[in-house]
């Protein structure tokens, strides 16, 4: 992906073969755009795990819109349409243009990613403070049929990272048994070493576990780790694009058109 990184760790609640965690990486076929969703559904097992199957699919469904307010909204709608009764899902939509390095992103319910900035050395929380609306607004998939979605906008220099994640690691204990929370998990982050990025989620899940026993056992567990680079597309993958539209999308990777 021209402009980023991305590592990523999933593990299934209880080891299963599938869970209720969903994560989507779409690039355009210049390379331009690229495209990051992670979601977590209500429940556990069988249930949660067909749910996020129907989620992935209308992500895919949807990922081409242009407008990522209106991806979301749309998502919202066919999602309720789909989803059993007191079932929903948060998510984190993200969408990075790399000529610009611009990271947008709407926030469906989810925990808020956190950003850590290179040039400051700390991470900060990523959350829009929103004016309060006259009907509903960000909520999680499925809820309501009618939810407004904001939208956040920072510029990732090189060197910045975006850490999003479900809520298995906000909702893990500390030593004596309180729920770390976002404040919690901030200040865990804020001890790690960033220098490699790489083995950044390892020392993150190493951490967590060692709070209190049974961390990120008792449920999905997914986590995605950005890094902006600097790149941008290459003028190759300009003159290719059109061709590439033609192209069969391959099993694992969505085109943006």
């Amino acid at each position: 992906m021209p402009g980023l990184k991305a590592w990523v760790y999933s593990r299934p609640f209880d080891n299963s073969t599938s869970g209720g965690d969903v994560y989507y990486i779409s690039s355009c076929a210049s390379g331009r755009i690229t495209r990051i969703i992670l979601a977590d559904v209500s429940g556990h097992g069988a249930t949660a795990s067909e749910l996020g199957v129907a989620l992935r699919d209308l992500m895919g469904r949807n990922v081409n819109r242009i407008k990522q307010t209106r991806f979301v909204e749309d998502m919202n709608q066919q999602f309720a349409k789909v989803a059993e009764d007191n079932c929903f899902a948060t998510a984190i939509v993200s969408t990075f243009f790399a000529p610009t390095r611009s990271f947008t992103m709407c926030n469906a319910g989810h925990p808020p990613p956190f950003l850590y900035r290179n040039i400051e050395k700390r991470w900060v929380m990523l959350e829009k403070s929103v004016a309060k609306q006259s009907g509903f607004a960000d909520m999680p998939l499925g809820i309501v049929d009618q939810s407004e979605y904001q939208q956040l906008e920072v510029r990732l220099d090189p060197g910045d990272l975006v850490l999003c994640f479900s809520d298995a690691l906000t909702e893990s204990f500390d030593e004596q048994g309180s729920v770390l929370g976002q404040d919690g998990l901030l200040t865990i982050l804020m001890n790690l070493d960033v220098t490699d990025p790489k083995q950044i989620l390892d020392q993150l899940r190493t951490k967590i576990r060692s709070k209190h026993q049974g961390n990120l056992e008792d449920d999905d567990v997914t986590a995605i780790l950005l890094q902006a680079n600097g790149t941008g597309s290459t003028i190759r993958d300009n003159l290719l694009a059109p061709f590439r539209l033609l192209m069969p999308v391959r099993d694992n990777t969505d085109f943006l058109r």
